[in-house]
């Protein structure tokens, strides 16, 4: 595959160009804690929680299943109560310590020289993306940032298919960390590449049957 051949690519953020996977460990933590319940035991069980909560997703990102299956009792406490308090936690605390994944730049500065358009699609709010993009050097790179309307993270698909029709976009790729973000490739009706540094296990990525690479540094070599 030759990403030269796109006009476009549609980037994840949280997990695919943001490092936050400690950060959101460490929040979903503190809230478990908080209630009694067993935390998650590093890395491995929050990917395995998440591996488990898209095995359900149908074109939907999973939140509400990974909540249930780390935990909590949506009859004691609504799910959008719970959201809510993540999204308060994740945005007042040690966010502000995640960064970029290490060549980020490059690659982001490497299509852009290549004419290729970089759009960001993201299952989070879009006041709270933006903010978080512009803590970095790098918003010249994009010609669109496009976020949800609440912070419910339900449908990337409903704004990635409007933004195409609008745009005429039909050479398009969507770089991501999930097997949502396939799933949204494929309502696209575009390509799709993954990378396992983010929210879900490659082994959940592998199983998608699309290319995953080790890391976001080996988008490059599709550049060539």
């Amino acid at each position: 595959m030759n990403i030269k051949k796109y006009s476009h690519i549609i980037w994840d953020w949280n997990g695919t160009l943001f490092d936050d996977v400690a950060w959101c460990i460490s929040v979903i933590n503190t809230m478990l804690t908080k209630r009694g319940i067993k935390p998650l035991q590093g890395v491995s069980d929050y990917l395995n929680a998440w591996d488990f909560a898209h095995s359900y997703s149908c074109n939907t990102f999973p939140v509400i299943q990974y909540y249930k299956y780390i935990g909590f009792d949506f009859d004691l406490e609504p799910f959008e109560d719970l959201v809510a308090e993540y999204i308060s936690l994740y945005h007042a605390g040690k966010s502000g310590n995640c960064g970029l994944f290490s060549g980020v730049e490059a690659v982001l500065d490497t299509a852009r020289k290549s004419g290729i358009k970089q759009i960001i699609l993201s299952a989070s709010e879009t006041g709270n993306l933006l903010s978080q993009i512009g803590e970095f050097n790098i918003t010249g790179h994009f010609d669109e940032v496009l976020g949800l309307s609440n912070i419910y993270a339900k449908s990337k698909i409903d704004i990635g298919l409007d933004y195409m029709a609008r745009k005429g976009i039909k050479d398009a790729i969507l770089i991501g960390d999930t097997k949502h973000d396939h799933e949204v490739a494929n309502a696209l009706g575009i390509d799709c590449v993954l990378i396992p540094n983010g929210h879900q296990s490659r082994e959940m990525l592998l199983s998608c049957g699309v290319p995953v690479l080790d890391d976001i540094a080996d988008v490059i070599k599709y550049m060539g």
